[in-house]
């Protein structure tokens, strides 16, 4: 077993050979992984993004280890006009029960063209990164997944770790504004469609749970547990809870149907859109092919995401949300409790999904780089 010293030795090394080989070209980003132990991790090399690559961008896969040892695969994107000096960075997130080849990949290499450093990861239990059982979401864990991005860019050489800003989008803009509230070292946090998912979660769409069916729906989590306890393994559903007519709960199979259903609702039409069709479908996505265990929504009830955001000041806050998005009122009830600076941007005629990538040519991304360059200066 590698003794402490040992290891920070190896780290010591690992950095210093690694500032060497930062301005050479791409196949030598790959000395900046962390020398950290952690489960094996299998990685695709081929580029299987649902998006483009940028010739004006460095990439490469890497690992690193959150606070309790699970094993996060990200994607790191690095202009390749960059001088020698250090660069400011960005840990990129989102949508919740999407990949980095996804909507976060999108950010994360353009605002690796517009001069920052940017991290694209898999949230644990999902995608590439470690975590058994799969497919399981947890506040706690996955604001860390957060932080510990932050931990991996600022021991880079290539990065100011004095200069680290967040951008979430759906729900880990969220889950940024909590990991901003209690980690100082993030200098600023932009939320793009941001989801509340402990309120969703915990009043329902629109706060629409009576208290009668937010009860009911934590008695039948709670009995869900018993079954999988029984089976060893959790059980998978849709993570949207249906009441039926006589006030029973309901799950679909998979979060998004593999068939478009005719009577589909606007929301459902948006995001299949995205995830079932060639736009947005990966295989490793929850959102594209699966679904989350059952019980996942039992600890975001009980989790009150923005409690704290007020928090976040001094630091600034970008907030920004489409004119007909579904979830907007996410967006403007953050914007109510953060305290200042704050900025709430409306993309005029922009649904949720619009926002996800560069189809609709809605996403504000000069309005991005002029936040992070100003508040992460």
């Amino acid at each position: 077993m590698t003794t402490d010293v040992s290891r920070r030795k190896l780290l010591q090394l690992s950095l210093v050979a690694g500032a060497a080989v930062l301005v050479a070209s791409q196949p030598a980003l790959a000395q900046l992984n962390l020398p950290m132990k952690g489960d094996t991790v299998q990685l695709t090399q081929e580029w299987d993004k649902t998006f483009p690559r940028s010739n004006a961008v460095d990439h490469q896969k890497v690992t690193f280890k959150n606070r309790y040892g699970i094993t996060i695969a990200a994607d790191i994107y690095v202009p390749k006009n960059r001088g020698q000096g250090k660069l400011p960075a960005l840990a990129v997130s989102g949508a919740f029960g999407a990949v980095k080849e996804q909507s976060s990949g999108v950010y994360a290499q353009e605002m690796a063209e517009r001069g920052f450093v940017a991290l694209a990861f898999d949230p644990s239990y999902t995608g590439e990164s470690s975590g058994q059982p799969r497919n399981v979401a947890s506040p706690d864990i996955n604001t860390e997944d957060v932080m510990a991005a932050v931990d991996y860019l600022g021991l880079l050489d290539i990065v100011d770790r004095n200069r680290i800003g967040l951008l979430g989008v759906c729900g880990y803009g969220g889950l940024n504004l909590s990991a901003a509230a209690a980690d100082k070292r993030i200098k600023s946090v932009a939320s793009v469609v941001m989801y509340d998912m402990s309120r969703l979660w915990g009043q329902g769409f629109q706060d629409s749970y009576t208290p009668e069916q937010r009860a009911k729906v934590l008695e039948n989590l709670s009995l869900q547990r018993w079954k999988d306890a029984e089976a060893g393994q959790p059980a998978y559903a849709s993570h949207n809870v249906i009441f039926d007519k006589a006030g029973n709960i309901t799950r679909d199979a998979v979060i998004n149907p593999v068939t478009l259903p005719a009577d589909a609702d606007p929301v459902t039409v948006e995001f299949f859109d995205y995830y079932r069709t060639k736009r947005g479908l990966h295989p490793r996505s929850v959102n594209s092919v699966g679904a989350w265990s059952i019980t996942t929504p039992m600890s975001f009830m009980n989790f009150p995401q923005l409690t704290y955001i007020k928090e976040i000041s001094p630091r600034p806050v970008l907030i920004i949300t489409g004119e007909v998005a579904h979830s907007r009122y996410f967006a403007e009830t953050a914007y109510q409790q953060a305290a200042q600076p704050k900025e709430l941007v409306i993309v005029p005629g922009a649904n949720h999904v619009d926002l996800y990538d560069k189809q609709s040519g809605k996403v504000p991304f000069g309005k991005l780089e002029s936040f992070f360059k100003t508040s992460l200066k």
